[in-house]
């Protein structure tokens, strides 16, 4: 296997490699990858106190929407158990007796009034019948109007939050481009907002001698100032990459990871966005290309592709140059 390592001269002094952060400790020998293909981490900081590093409101955030609602709803529903025991621990004469006519169980009773409280609903047939009762009325209603002020503010950050949804080839490819060969992979946009102004950096890792190496990948077009349908992202093969005369077998043993970042500008909000994801050495495809995914233009002269062959290839002889 050919040692990438560059030797030190004075006409071709050692390079400092690029890590992106990642260091190169990390990743010797490792099974799972770096960058997984949804843009997150697998590297974990521990030892931090766990008040110090707990970060409620970046969670609620971050978090998808079915974990949010659900926490949403057992929230609701855990806050209004409490006060409904509080309310049961007020005595038999802690609510009026016309309270929720027609249940039976105190919990129950106690429960529905907590709702009625909480959201302060105010039927008229509700209502506390002592002191501690009035208490308990009173710490619920501040309860009540601190969280939903709280949780109207987190729904309105998170449909306010603008994201990069970009879709990411499963498969890249090592194919025929042009004159020489090249690296390649295909983005979409998952959403039907613009994006503007988008930048690519691509970064080869791979393990030297049981340390972890990074190399920036020198892109044909690094950026396009538009982005309506896809992106092929090209990265030409010749002597100066670290990707000559690499092959699968090599891409394998040396436990190499192709890590992807995009960034860019969404038109909607004015703000940057950005997305990330990776290819391993079983994902890249040599002797592949992608099929084309332009359908026929309409009628009227409008333009579409097939996102749904994103991610297609086929044999490299048989296919058509990427764009």
């Amino acid at each position: 296997m050919r040692d990438p390592t560059p030797r030190p001269s004075s006409a071709n002094p050692v390079r400092v490699p690029e890590d992106l952060g990642f260091g190169s400790v990390l990743g010797r020998a490792n099974e799972r990858r770096l960058l997984n293909r949804d843009g997150t981490f697998n590297a974990r900081r521990v030892g931090l106190p766990y008040l110090s590093s707990l970060s409620a409101y970046h969670t609620l955030l971050t978090m998808s929407w079915p974990a949010f609602f659900g926490g949403v709803i057992a929230t609701y529903l855990g806050i209004n158990v409490l006060f409904a025991l509080a309310f049961m621990a007020c005595g038999p004469n802690g609510m009026l007796p016309g309270s929720a006519p027609g249940i039976t169980s105190h919990f129950a009773k106690a429960f529905f009034f907590s709702v009625n409280t909480l959201g302060t609903i105010g039927y008229g047939s509700s209502g506390p019948g002592n002191f501690a009762a009035n208490v308990v009325v009173s710490a619920e209603s501040l309860v009540g109007l601190l969280g939903f002020a709280l949780a109207t503010g987190i729904l309105f950050a998170r449909f306010s939050r603008p994201i990069g949804e970009l879709i990411f080839s499963d498969t890249s490819v090592v194919a025929p481009y042009r004159t020489k060969t090249a690296f390649m992979f295909r983005v979409v946009n998952r959403r039907s907002n613009q994006l503007i102004e988008l930048e690519a950096t691509v970064l080869f890792s791979r393990l030297i001698n049981g340390i972890r190496r990074y190399d920036k990948l020198v892109l044909e077009r690094p950026g396009v100032v538009f982005f309506p349908l896809s992106w092929t992202i090209v990265h030409p093969i010749d002597e100066s990459s670290p990707l000559w005369n690499v092959g699968p077998e090599e891409l394998a043993a040396t436990e190499a990871e192709i890590l992807i970042l995009i960034t860019g500008t969404d038109e909607t909000f004015a703000q940057s966005v950005h997305a990330r994801s990776s290819y391993k050495a079983s994902e890249i495809a040599f002797g592949y290309a992608f099929v084309g995914i332009y359908r026929p233009v309409t009628a009227d002269g409008v333009a579409s592709i097939d996102v749904r062959r994103l991610s297609e290839i086929e044999p490299a002889a048989d296919a058509a140059p990427a764009g």
